[in-house]
């Protein structure tokens, strides 16, 4: 099969960008979506052009670093996945194929479909960890976990900090991101001592980056590459208001 990309094409941050075409050459339709833009660099290069630039690393849906906007949807098409695991036979022989970052203000342009995520670095640096010495390990069992509790913490530890949540709404919210990170320690034991502190740190530093407010849409459920539920937001804003009466 053969496609046309239409990809975003930006030199650098300070430079305007603008959508270039190109042609692939036959594909196998069990090639995923990152193996595509590889074929389509390796020709760019074999004629003396700039390749795409583009972020991966495990290429297996777990590192999130894969942030493309395909077709208009983070990650494409498939819900519950990430764009690594996006594959060809998903689209048409003869499809053309939008390609583009994540467009969020607190998600600069670096370079084409590469885009700076450090915000979300800096909210994790703000409270998502445990600092509190809990000594060290103890025997299995010795700290009762009742196992819907542990589910629901491993649920939000699945978020793998793409992004994609914020480059789908409208007002470019963390809070699906946010709530998970916040969640995955406030539903076990070892997170209690830090509990309100950690969110309302988490939280703050969040307006900061200048990420907007949520209202709720669920479309940062809806394009999830994990399936985060927004129980969390829920969870998370629970937290903060007790946290503000606490004082």
């Amino acid at each position: 099969m053969k496609v046309r990309l239409k990809v975003w094409r930006q030199k650098n941050a300070d430079t305007p960008g603008r959508f270039v075409r190109y042609e692939t050459p036959d594909l196998n339709p069990n090639m995923s979506f990152l193996e595509l833009l590889d074929v389509v660099n390796e020709e760019l290069t074999t004629r003396g052009e700039e390749p795409i630039a583009f972020d991966h690393d495990c290429r297996e849906g777990i590192c999130g670093t894969c942030s493309l906007v395909i077709n208009g949807k983070p990650h494409g098409p498939n819900r519950g996945v990430a764009t690594c695991q996006t594959y060809l036979r998903n689209f048409r022989d003869g499809d053309e194929i939008l390609v583009e970052p994540f467009r969020a203000q607190p998600f600069p342009v670096i370079k084409d479909l590469v885009v700076n995520r450090k915000a979300f670095d800096r909210i994790m640096l703000a409270g998502g960890f445990i600092s509190v010495r809990t000594g060290s390990a103890p025997d299995a069992n010795a700290v009762p976990v009742p196992k819907p509790k542990a589910d629901r913490a491993m649920d939000a530890a699945a978020c793998i900090g793409c992004g994609a949540c914020v480059a789908v709404c409208k007002n470019a919210s963390a809070m699906l991101f946010v709530s998970a990170k916040v969640s995955q320690f406030s539903l076990l034991p070892q997170g209690q001592p830090e509990r309100y502190r950690r969110v309302v740190a988490m939280v703050e530093q969040m307006d900061q980056e200048g990420f907007g407010a949520c209202t709720v849409t669920g479309s940062c459920e809806a394009v999830c590459p994990k399936n985060i539920s927004l129980d969390f937001i829920a969870r998370m804003n629970h937290d903060y208001a007790v946290a503000l009466l606490k004082g």
